[in-house]
């Protein structure tokens, strides 16, 4: 059978968990690496969130790059937040440029400047100012509205299951949290409202999938402590390999058009407006697949070893197999033993009634004595 139909049927037997210590290390590597970049590098914060002034200037197709503007700027001097980005393509395109927070005056001189610096018209040049204070609400209402996600996961997960499964499920969060947004601080993309809306949509993918295979390591431990047929690491990496074709199908289907407005859409259309909503679909909706098989399972198993009454689950099934293997082996040496009796004897020792062999024709046969001739 091969291993896509074995996929298909749920009947893969991957050891998740007897390598779990692997799956911790590549986890705890790529979460160092995250949290080295946030605090080395830091975010692209949009005004959205520090409050300053944004312009954008429309319909640049007209041979304006990014450094003319940039040498405008200076030329004007007004020092910019961050250097120029251009966004779209073709007859949409336009280049973007923050700066801090301005008020209407300060405004309109900068417009004038820069319409004068690139020789375009003024009309083309929009405004978006965002006050520090309004910026500052927005960062804790994101930060409130994550809080209180997680706690609601964890009681719901704690009353569904328990808290053991609540925390292996919170655990797995966190480290999507963290990769995702290493991630932007790595890549540098614009962190915007937009961003938090996808990482609070990744998060809720990440728990369905963890939820999923969740219900299947319960059902497959109903009764386990009375039964002793298997520990309750056996019965987790058997319910990881049941959910493993769905989580699978589930994170493909998920993928490919995320992938279509990230790769398609923001890199080949030049459509900027979308990815800093795809690239946190996209990897949020991978990193959680991910957490969801080889994390917050194994964690939940590491919670449950040390219980005494799964311990002492583990020693059960150890002697029943031990006793297995003991009754298996003997069976096998007493039909090793039998075999040889059955089978034995000397070859050459006659077997009472076996007729004699016909004598060859002119032969003397052995029972007769010689006639004497006259």
């Amino acid at each position: 059978m091969s291993v896509f139909t074995k996929l298909y049927r749920g009947e893969t037997r991957f050891n998740f968990i007897g390598s779990r210590k692997r799956w911790y290390a590549v986890s705890l590597v790529l979460v160092v690496i995250c949290i080295l970049s946030i605090a080395l590098r830091g975010f692209n914060v949009s005004i959205d969130f520090k409050g300053g002034t944004q312009f954008q200037i429309n319909k640049a197709a007209a041979g304006i790059t990014t450094t003319q503007v940039e040498n405008a700027l200076a030329a004007a001097g007004e020092p910019a937040d961050s250097a120029a980005q251009e966004v779209g393509s073709g007859s949409t395109r336009s280049i973007i440029i923050k700066m801090q927070e301005l008020n209407q005056e300060q405004q309109h001189d900068v417009s004038v400047k820069f319409a004068q610096e690139l020789h375009i018209d003024p009309a083309n040049i929009s405004i978006d100012s965002v006050s520090s204070s309004w910026g500052s609400d927005v960062t804790k209402k994101a930060v409130q509205g994550l809080i209180i996600f997680l706690i609601a996961v964890f009681l719901y997960i704690t009353v569904r299951y328990d808290w053991k499964m609540a925390t292996g499920a919170l655990v797995a969060l966190l480290h999507d949290l963290v990769i995702a947004a290493g991630i932007y601080s790595i890549v540098g993309f614009e962190l915007t409202p937009s961003t938090v809306v996808g990482l609070l949509t990744i998060l809720g993918f990440s728990l369905y999938d963890t939820v999923v295979v969740f219900d299947k390591v319960s059902e497959n431990t109903r009764d386990i402590l009375a039964t002793a047929r298997m520990s309750y690491a056996d019965a987790a990496n058997l319910a990881v390999n049941q959910t493993l074709m769905r989580s699978i199908n589930t994170s493909v289907i998920s993928l490919l058009p995320v992938a279509g407005l990230l790769f398609v859409g923001a890199g080949l259309l030049g459509v900027g407006t979308i990815k800093d909503l795809a690239l946190i679909l996209f990897v949020g909706l991978a990193v959680g697949a991910y957490s969801s098989l080889f994390l917050a399972t194994p964690i939940v198993v590491e919670l449950k070893n040390r219980d005494p009454q799964y311990q002492h689950l583990v020693r059960r099934v150890a002697a029943r197999r031990a006793n297995a293997a003991k009754q298996a082996a003997a069976e096998l040496a007493s039909a090793s033993a039998v075999g040889p009796a059955i089978g034995g004897g000397s070859a050459a020792a006659p077997v009472r009634g076996t007729p004699r062999p016909a004598p060859r024709p002119g032969a003397r046969r052995p029972d007769r004595k010689p006639r004497k001739r006259t």
